[in-house]
């Protein structure tokens, strides 16, 4: 990480990028990967779990149905964790939502049995930070459970894709790193005694890449964003190497657009 790199600016950037549109939209793409990781992690009742970088809820809610409640979800973006607590409320579900940087937890050291992230914590400008949290504040004995894409699946190249056109800030380390087993081991190093990672698939449907481009630009605020940065004279360039990347990805042929992105379901042991 870059001595010269403001994380603090980085990380107002990136709170008013989620703010917009509406993720919580975009989170129903991937809810059976927070339910994969929640039967991973083996939860049971009367653990006590959290979900970092929760977004609208989608680990927290999994991990609620697993554990009978005793479940936070923390998040940077408080209209996220009102549509966490919606959701919540609509499920009959114990849920504490609570507003909170995944590089300053606002919770005690070694509180809860299970720590969890899904595509959340990744997005943390310093990784290392960020893994150092997840371990304070996870029991000795207790796991570590993350969903982080990997950086030669769709959603990675659709991130880089974005960022040919609007650069993230400079030496800022990419997400997609943690999308690697190599990394995840420099990052928890001795915090863990044990990690276990599996490349996994995802999949998404849409009606066409017309449809993908209107949702995405409507609710995903990292492509709102992307396409506010370029403006009307990039907006055609942008538009074209995401339609490229869309029409290489589909499975579907003609009858849809149907992308199926690869992640990294990592379950790491807390070290006692």
């Amino acid at each position: 990480m870059s001595d010269a790199v403001d994380l603090g600016a980085v990380k107002e950037v990136q709170q008013r990028t989620w703010s917009e549109g509406d993720f919580a939209m975009v989170a129903g793409l991937i809810t059976k990967v927070a339910e994969d990781l929640a039967e991973e992690l083996e939860i049971v009742p009367g653990e006590r779990v959290l979900d970092v970088a929760c977004g609208s809820g989608n680990g927290a809610i999994a991990a609620a149905r697993r554990s009978w409640g005793n479940v936070v979800g923390s998040d940077f973006v408080p209209a996220l964790l009102e549509r966490g607590r919606e959701r919540a409320a609509a499920e009959r579900l114990e849920i504490e939502f609570v507003e909170g940087d995944a590089e300053q937890l606002p919770f005690g050291e070694a509180e809860f049995d299970v720590t969890m992230s899904i595509f959340g914590a990744m997005f943390a400008p310093d990784h290392r930070q960020t893994a150092a949290e997840l371990l304070r504040v996870t029991k000795p004995g207790g796991r570590i459970g993350m969903a982080n894409w990997v950086p030669d699946g769709s959603v990675g190249k659709m991130f880089i894709t974005m960022a040919k056109h609007a650069p993230p800030p400079p030496g800022v380390e990419p997400p997609l790193l943690w999308g690697t087993e190599e990394k995840l081991r420099e990052y928890f190093g001795d915090g863990v005694s044990e990690l276990r990672v599996e490349r996994k698939r995802s999949r998404q449907t849409f009606r066409s890449v017309d449809h993908w481009l209107e949702f995405f630009r409507t609710y995903f605020g990292p492509t709102k964003v992307a396409f506010e940065r370029v403006g009307q004279e990039g907006e055609a360039a942008l538009e074209a190497d995401l339609r490229a990347y869309l029409e290489e990805g589909n499975t579907a042929g003609d009858r849809a657009l149907v992308l199926e992105p690869e992640y990294l379901q990592v379950v790491a042991t807390r070290a006692r």
